[in-house]
Order: C-alpha cells, then sequence, then structure tokens
C-alpha cells in the first residue's frame, strides 16, 4: 500500500479527466490520473473525430486521447494503470482501492469515469464499432450522407439519434423489439411525421455485416409478431430472419455511467447511477459533489450533452474547482497525514 498522500487523484483518462489533468498540472498540483479499465474512454471507439474544435480536418478518437495525454504528461501529470474499486471519503485524506490491489491516499478526488454505451450483442459489433457501427448520432451521423441506417432503440435518445441522423442519411429505420415506444409522445410524434424515417417494429439486431475496411455492409436482422424476436431466436422459437443493405448502424439503448465505486458512499448519484453535483444558489453550476474534497465531469455526470467538447469543459471546471478548494480547505496538509498501516509482507 502507498504511504503517501496526493493533493490531487483524477480517476478517468478519457477527454474530461485529461483536461482535468492538464489544468491541474499547470496548476502545479502534480495529479495522479488513475486510467481505468478502458483507458481513453469512449472516444477511443470513434476513427474520426470531426466537431471537436481545433481540427478542422478532423481527428481521429484515439489520436485526440493520446495527444491529450502527452500535454498533460508535459506539465507533470503522473499516469497509473488501474481502476477505483472501493472508496472511503467519509474523512480526509480520501482513501482509494484500486483494482491493483493498491490502496492510495488523496485530498481531493475528481471523478471522470465517464458512462458506457449499452451493446446489442449482436454478432459483429466487437469488430465494427466505430467503422460504421456507433453510440453517436451527433459525433457519426455526418459520415453517412445519402445512406441507408438502422437506429437501435425504443427511448426518447433513440428518436433524437433518428431525427439527427435523417438530416444526412438516405433513409433511417428504428428497430424495436415490441410494438409500444418507451419515447415520449412528442418526440414519436416528431419521428412519425419525417418522411424519410420508419419503424421496424417487433424487429432486433442479430449481426452486422462488414469490416474494419469496409465497414457496415449489411445486416441480419429478426421479427416476430408477439415482440422479442431475439430472446424467442435463441429459445428455438421460428422467426423471420431478413438480411438487410445499411451503411451505418446506431445503438441508442442508453448508457450505464462509471460509478459502482461510489455506491456506498456520501456522494449522491440520481436513479441511473449518475453522480449529483451540488448547486449553489449563487452559482449557475458546479463539479462539486456533497462531499468535501470530491468532484465530477464529464459524461459520469451529464446524461444530456455526453459530447467530448462538453466533457473536456467540464474537465477544466473540476480541475479549477479542485484547485480552489484545496488551497483554501483547512484538511489536514498532506505532508503531515498519518501513512496507512501497511500488513506485514506488503
Amino acid at each position: 500500500m502507498s504511504t503517501d498522500t496526493q493533493d490531487l487523484v483524477i480517476a478517468g483518462s478519457g477527454v474530461s479527466g485529461l483536461s482535468a489533468a492538464v489544468y491541474a498540472a499547470r496548476a502545479d498540483l502534480d495529479p495522479l490520473v488513475l486510467e481505468g479499465d478502458e483507458p481513453g474512454g469512449q472516444l477511443t471507439l470513434t476513427t474520426d473525430v470531426e466537431n471537436y474544435l481545433g481540427f478542422p480536418e478532423g481527428v481521429g478518437g484515439m489520436e485526440l486521447v493520446q495527444r491529450g495525454k502527452e500535454q498533460a504528461k508535459q506539465f507533470g501529470a503522473e499516469f497509473q494503470h488501474g481502476g477505483i474499486e472501493a472508496a472511503d471519503l467519509d474523512g480526509h485524506p480520501l482513501e482509494l482501492s484500486l483494482s491493483t490491489g493498491e490502496t492510495i491516499r488523496t485530498r481531493a478526488l475528481v471523478v471522470a469515469t465517464g458512462a458506457s454505451a449499452r451493446w446489442v450483442g449482436a454478432d459483429g459489433e466487437d469488430e465494427l464499432m466505430g467503422y460504421g457501427l456507433s453510440t453517436c448520432a451527433t459525433c457519426d451521423g455526418a459520415f453517412h450522407r445519402g445512406d441507408d441506417v438502422l437506429v437501435v432503440g425504443g427511448g426518447d435518445s433513440a428518436m433524437e439519434e433518428a431525427l439527427f441522423l435523417a438530416k444526412f442519411a438516405d433513409s433511417v429505420t428504428v428497430l424495436h423489439r415490441r410494438e409500444e415506444l418507451r419515447a415520449s409522445e412528442i418526440m414519436v410524434d416528431r419521428v412519425r411525421e419525417h418522411d424519410d424515417i420508419e419503424f421496424a417494429w417487433n424487429t432486433e439486431l442479430l449481426a452486422i455485416d462488414g469490416s474494419p475496411d469496409e465497414g457496415v455492409t449489411g445486416a441480419r436482422i429478426a421479427s416476430h409478431p408477439d415482440g422479442y424476436p431475439k430472446e424467442r431466436h435463441e429459445d428455438g422459437t421460428d422467426v423471420a430472419v431478413e438480411e438487410v443493405d445499411v451503411s451505418g448502424v446506431f445503438y441508442a439503448i442508453g448508457h450505464e455511467p462509471n460509478t459502482a465505486f461510489l455506491r456506498d458512499t456520501p456522494v449522491e448519484l440520481d436513479d441511473s447511477g449518475y453522480v449529483q453535483t451540488a448547486r449553489a444558489d449563487d452559482a449557475w453550476a458546479t463539479t462539486e459533489t456533497v462531499v468535501d474534497g470530491v468532484f465530477a465531469a464529464g459524461d459520469v455526470m451529464d446524461p444530456d450533452y455526453q459530447q467530448a467538447v462538453t466533457a473536456a469543459g467540464m474537465g477544466s471546471m473540476a480541475a479549477l474547482d479542485a484547485e480552489e478548494w484545496i488551497e483554501s480547505s483547512a484538511s489536514v496538509p498532506a505532508e503531515s497525514a498519518e501513512p496507512i498501516p501497511t500488513e506485514a509482507g506488503d
């Protein structure tokens, strides 16, 4: 176990965590960035990013993350593999138990662990994610001008994705596994009124065809008049299976914020697991949580925008908030903190 106490730990190495790391490092806070189980976050699943400020020719998602990491390192940020499995946030310093078995202490913590998009489980999705398969129409819709595309989902997010994609695609088909949508009536009405969007009811995605070189070239879908055809197909029930020619598939079945390690802490989460930040009467927004010294930024606290540029902005806000808190807090200075007892043999 580490006996040192950090001034600031940043959990997450996506664009939000990296932005926080750049700001914190430039403020001489020597932040420690925990890269987690998926270094770089969801942006690494995007081949081309065209809507991030400062890159008129676009930039690869992985390249953007790598450049951000190099920038943070240049100013003194340190990076360490491993995610947080448990956190003791009841006192100061804060104690974090990592997946590596190590426990570290820190005066302040920025939670930038992001949210993971739910996947369908269709054959081919692992290979084609980022190559015609996407979880973000705002990010990738413009790559599908004149294409035929599928949207998987039945909530407001799916309706929003379909409407956005209809600006570019020749046709948009929404696959839904039953006949009733979870989306609000106003969103459903907008989609129904659009000439280029249609629904495939009681239909689910079984497989996606294509390759990283060719992109998505088609899909295999199943339908059953009583709904939930994939489940019936796996149970051996006869379902109608069809091959369709599409050049893009978009998953819109929600996200899971990566906040499992916060569930038994005083940090407040909403019903979906997103971190709730405290709202001051005289501030329009804050990254502060109800726990002193704990801040949140990016998709882990933002179920609405979920864009790289907004995540980067919130990351900088969290670093500035953490810097102010560290400077003004009356918590025990790092150098005088008692070391964590170590077991024999550690």
